[in-house]
């Protein structure tokens, strides 16, 4: 099913931030958890070179110190986007499982894990302060915001808080171990008992849930889609390369993913993928992604211009 990003209201991808009513955003920051030992810094360069790994590429270490300064800032820009796009997400998403809840326990539950998103994404934001409505130009907050959308619980379950909660946990915990500045590391840090929460409910819900073969068969094609992003290796570090330095050519790119070691650094995070599809319910979807290939990482000439 094709989806415009307009479409994707639970997601929440094509929200602005800021509400024009002023009172109302007084009310919201009085109701957020007590953030005053928490300014943000906004010193842009959070994770250095050797956090992208950028060390190893010949082309960032030959550029000019305002060309290395821009395409690390746009590395950094968009890690942090992508955590509030995500944190965004979550608030309609705990929000839709509110109400298909099947207890009053659970509804409490979800209740609870929202406004944990939303302590989240308000914490996020002091760090961004322009946010953009995104295009339809990321493959990953698309394929998320179309998941968010679905009607299957049992999709919405394994793909979101077993697969990708799971994941965010590990790729939150090396943001705040590796970052530069004590605040934003404190904020990723504090995220983590929230997000091991919302993973541990979700494998346990899910364990419960009879899986129907349509919603295993549209797992494993959600699946396929989101492994071959990890597939094709580092391209968020790519993708500043070539904004700042302009054109690359096929054999430049090419270059940039093997001096990044992209089969190691895609092998590692598919194996991390694959251990957290555990359980008798996810055995066929485990196997069914492997007989596709979906947990072998490609080589940097498969990775140019994948997706």
């Amino acid at each position: 099913m094709t989806h415009t990003l307009s479409e994707y209201q639970i997601a929440g991808l094509n929200l602005p931030h800021v509400s024009p009513n002023d009172r109302l955003r007084r009310v919201l920051t009085a109701a957020l958890p007590n953030q005053g030992s928490r300014i943000a810094s906004l010193n842009s360069h959070y994770w250095d070179a050797k956090f992208f790994n950028l060390e190893r590429v010949k082309i960032f270490q030959e550029a000019r110190h305002d060309e290395q300064s821009a395409i690390l800032l746009l590395a950094n820009r968009s890690l942090l986007e992508e955590a509030y796009y995500i944190e965004n997400a979550g608030v309609g998403y705990m929000a839709k499982m509110v109400l298909l809840a099947e207890t009053v326990e659970e509804r409490m539950l979800y209740g609870l894990f929202a406004a944990d998103e939303a302590t989240h994404l308000s914490q996020i934001s002091c760090f961004l302060p322009e946010i953009s409505i995104i295009g339809n130009h990321d493959p990953f907050l698309s394929l998320l915001a179309e998941v968010v959308e679905s009607t299957d619980k049992t999709v919405l379950l394994f793909v979101l808080q077993v697969v990708l909660e799971g994941w965010g946990l590990t790729h939150y915990r090396r943001l705040a171990k590796e970052c530069r500045d004590r605040v934003l590391a404190e904020v990723f840090s504090s995220f983590l008992d929230a997000e091991a929460r919302h993973h541990a409910t979700g494998s346990l819900l899910f364990e419960e849930i009879p899986i129907s073969k349509s919603s295993q068969t549209l797992i494993i094609e959600l699946l396929t889609r989101f492994l071959m992003m990890v597939q094709v290796g580092p391209q968020n570090v790519l993708a500043p390369i070539a904004q700042v330095k302009g054109h690359l050519s096929r054999s430049q790119k090419i270059q940039i993913l093997e001096e990044l070691d992209t089969e190691t650094h895609s092998g590692k995070r598919l194996q991390l993928l694959r251990s957290l599809m555990r359980g008798k319910s996810a055995d066929a979807i485990v196997q069914a992604l492997e007989e596709r290939g979906a947990f072998v990482p490609l080589p940097a000439h498969h990775c140019v211009n994948p997706i």
